[in-house]
């Protein structure tokens, strides 16, 4: 798609930046910048006769190296490995915990060990976006271990419920933090042909992650003091995180939204290397509309321009949770053990499947593509939420009622895997524009938390109260729901550079 200078650079956009550049030295360089954007497009519209895909991909020279970025993404992974491993820590350890804190046959007090956890994912989440614009994403990752490092050692070393409660709220802050940077970071640095497949890594290591503390949680029951342990082990991957960053790169559409063209070509010339470096500057500047500089608002994601991208956003993460995805991780070994099934082995087979699902979706996503991914996991979760209702229904027998509720939690966390698990958060940040990126993934986010807060508070309560047959028929009817609304408004982008998919969503005004 060719682009002339005016449509880039109208008058009255040449007005708004010499107002700006009157507003001191930051404001003057980014002015500056601006103007050496044209020089960006005419010199690659010279090379390559137009300006192509994003990382400047041509028939000549092909596509850039994946190897360049893969190691990133894994140092980047490392705050979903956490995320997964604090989701599942508690899943084997809650019964000794309350036991040796004392509030053991307290569901409420237990589903607050659970939620409490969610609620500091949501202050996390919420002020997500805030951090890496002011930060960038290498210090908001050193930033996420940091709580993550905290809450571990408070959690290890709780005397009573209060403590762990405390603790948890540390490592919750962290868990908000780091699925968000990492999707936005892996959007950032990623080539586009493989951004799909570099998004499922961030699923993989939260999979992973779900299995080590399941894993490292089957001695819990048995040996005293054990949880402790549990706790302790996860300080290691959020410190090697806080090291590794700091030789890992900033994302280069972070240095150029800053006004560090500079600093941002030669990010790309790092990631992509330098054939594919005026590309990926010509198509940064391409899309730039204007006002980066200028902070971007509550009230615009809200009530704005942005508000339906953002609010298609929201209601998928809501609808990802209404599923009962949580509540499967946090009380399995609850499920497990109403159905006269060994909690260990059935957790791991929980993992196994997990991390299976979340393979597939990597060897899928730029394949199939997301929305395909996306209807056909919440198409199998509501099977799977059905034969869960079936088993506690009075037409099964004893016999099959095991199979029916392992089996339907098997295939609900294998179909959650592949698509509802990676997809939400990589889509997102595919859709939103670069300039609101950030708060836009943080707002939507908190929606995410906030329903998972009240899905983790409430499970065992709603499970005492209206029974299996009824919660997981509810759970199947969000499972159908999220099918339909994702047929009827998500948009594919498979294959296609985030500034084309900017433009297809934000047309020039």
């Amino acid at each position: 798609m060719l682009i002339s200078k005016s449509s880039v650079f109208s008058p009255r956009e040449e007005g708004v930046y010499s107002n700006v550049a009157m507003r001191g030295r930051h404001a003057d360089a980014y002015s500056m910048y601006k103007r050496g954007t044209r020089d960006y497009i005419n010199a690659y519209d010279k090379e390559q006769g137009s300006v192509r895909s994003l990382n400047g991909v041509s028939k000549e020279i092909g596509n850039p190296s994946w190897k360049r970025s893969f190691l990133y993404i894994l140092v980047a992974s490392l705050a979903s490995f956490l995320y997964g491993y604090h989701l599942g820590v508690i899943n084997e350890t809650l019964e000794s915990i309350s036991n040796d804190l004392h509030f053991n046959g307290n569901t409420m007090a237990e589903g607050l060990v659970v939620s409490i956890c969610l609620g500091g994912g949501f202050l996390g989440s919420t002020f997500s976006g805030l951090i890496v614009d002011r930060v960038g994403f290498r210090r908001a990752f050193q930033l996420c271990a940091l709580p993550m490092i905290i809450g571990s050692s408070m959690s290890a070393t709780a005397k009573n419920l209060w403590g762990m409660l405390l603790g948890r709220l540390f490592v919750g802050t962290g868990m908000g933090l780091g699925p968000t940077l990492a999707t936005l970071y892996v959007t950032e640095v990623s080539p586009a042909y493989v951004r799909g497949t570099y998004g499922s890594f961030t699923q993989i290591a939260t999979s992973l992650g779900l299995m080590s503390s399941l894993l490292i949680g089957i001695p819990a029951k048995e040996t005293v003091g054990w949880w402790r342990i549990c706790f302790w082990v996860s300080a290691v991957p959020a410190a090697l995180l806080a090291l590794f960053m700091e030789f890992s790169p900033e994302s280069p559409h972070w240095l150029f939204k800053k006004g560090r063209a500079a600093d941002s070509e030669a990010t790309f010339e790092k990631l992509l290397g330098g054939p594919y470096v005026k590309g990926a500057m010509a198509e940064l500047s391409k899309s730039d509309r204007g006002g980066e500089a200028e902070t971007v608002k509550l009230s615009e994601l809200l009530f704005g321009h942005h508000r339906k991208v953002v609010f298609l956003g929201s209601t998928l993460f809501a609808l990802q949770q209404l599923s009962g995805i949580n509540a499967v991780f946090f009380f399995s070994s609850t499920v497990f053990k109403s159905a006269g099934v060994s909690s260990e082995s059935a957790n791991i087979c929980v993992g196994i499947a997990n991390f299976l699902g979340s393979f597939a979706a990597l060897l899928l996503m730029d394949k199939l593509g997301r929305k395909v991914l996306l209807i056909g996991s919440f198409s199998g979760m509501a099977v799977a939420m059905g034969l869960q209702a079936a088993s506690a229904s009075s037409l099964a027998s004893s016999s099959n009622e095991v199979y029916l509720s392992v089996g339907g939690i098997m295939l609900f966390v294998l179909a959650f895997s592949v698509g509802a698990g990676p997809v939400p958060s990589l889509l997102l940040s595919e859709m939103f524009p670069g300039r609101i990126r950030a708060k836009a993934m943080s707002v939507c986010l908190a929606s995410h938390w906030v329903v998972n807060f009240f899905v983790g508070l409430l499970f065992l309560r709603l499970l005492e109260q209206i029974g299996p047959l009824v919660l997981n028929t509810i759970f199947a009817t969000f499972c159908l729901l999220a099918v339909i609304f994702v047929k009827r408004n998500m948009l594919e982008t498979k294959g296609k550079s985030l500034q084309e998919i900017e433009m297809t969503l934000l047309p020039p005004e």
